[in-house]
């Protein structure tokens, strides 16, 4: 089998392991299916996230901490000179970040990894804490694939809107969720359902372990599902060497769109590396 055979069959699985998983998911239990995704907000809800009572509730949960990261894990890196709140790297470099949201279905996680290897790419992971006690081998996958992974709430609610206290509960229990899984906090933080942080998520994010709130300066727009050739227009027109770029797990357009992605990235002389390489 040639490359080019290679390719198109990785492609073709993956989309259909996604499809059929994708369909599952929406109608297990016979229940109605979930309404679609809102348009208008910057961080969409993740497929596949379940209710949960509260931050930090639930079987195996450990109680919350009054302050500061879980003890014994690892600060992530701080970066002198660099906002507390981070958008894109060095503008000076031939390095970009994919940062993808983590939740969803695991068959996408899993083809994004893949594809993302085959083309030598490393990218970000911002992980859904509810969505690695669903999938915990995912957080290990992730890392020894030599990717990123960090934390985006725990629940991903609006955690802009959160009381102080709720919105720190969120954070460190996703972080706790991270530590338990890989030794580590995780290296980013991303708020959930909003591009940028408030001041206030800010400064308890930083109180949680983390330096540096991630945000981004390209929203690739794949949640809103609008087919696989837009997704790679989205990011071909606006990226640029710095972009930190927003991108999902759990929707089958990203996989899709991912190899074309990736090719377009090679032709400008592009590399897509984590965000600690590309801000280091």
């Amino acid at each position: 089998m040639t490359p080019i055979d290679r390719r198109r069959a990785l492609r073709t699985g993956a989309g259909t392991a996604v499809a059929g998983a994708l369909a599952t998911s929406c109608a297990g239990g016979g229940g109605p299916a979930p309404p679609p995704a809102d348009r208008a907000a910057p961080d969409r809800a993740l497929p596949g996230r379940t209710a949960s009572p509260g931050p930090g509730t639930g079987p195996g949960t450990p109680a919350a901490r009054p302050a500061g990261r879980p003890p014994g894990a690892p600060a992530p890196r701080r970066y002198p000179g660099r906002p507390a709140q981070i958008t894109h790297g060095p503008e000076d470099r031939d390095r970009v970040a994919l940062t993808f949201h983590g939740g969803g279905d695991p068959a996408t996680a899993d083809a994004v990894l893949a594809e993302a290897e085959r083309a030598g790419a490393r990218i970000t992971v911002l992980a859904v804490g509810e969505w690695l006690d669903a999938h915990p081998r995912l957080a290990r996958r992730i890392l020894d694939g030599g990717h990123d992974l960090g934390n985006h709430t725990m629940r991903h609610l609006a955690v802009n809107e959160l009381p102080e206290a709720e919105a720190y509960a969120e954070i460190t229990a996703c972080a706790d969720r991270l530590r338990r899984l890989t030794g580590s906090i995780g290296t980013w933080f991303r708020p959930s359902r909003t591009r940028t942080a408030t001041p206030l998520v800010v400064r308890v994010a930083h109180r949680a372990g983390y330096p540096h709130v991630l945000s981004y300066d390209l929203d690739s727009l794949d949640s809103t599902s609008p087919g696989a050739p837009a997704v790679t227009r989205a990011v071909a027109e606006q990226i640029r060497p710095g972009s930190v770029v927003s991108l999902h797990f759990g929707y089958a357009d990203t996989v899709a769109a991912l190899p074309a992605l990736l090719d377009d990235l090679h032709r400008r002389g592009l590399r897509a590396v984590t965000t600690t390489e590309l801000l280091s």
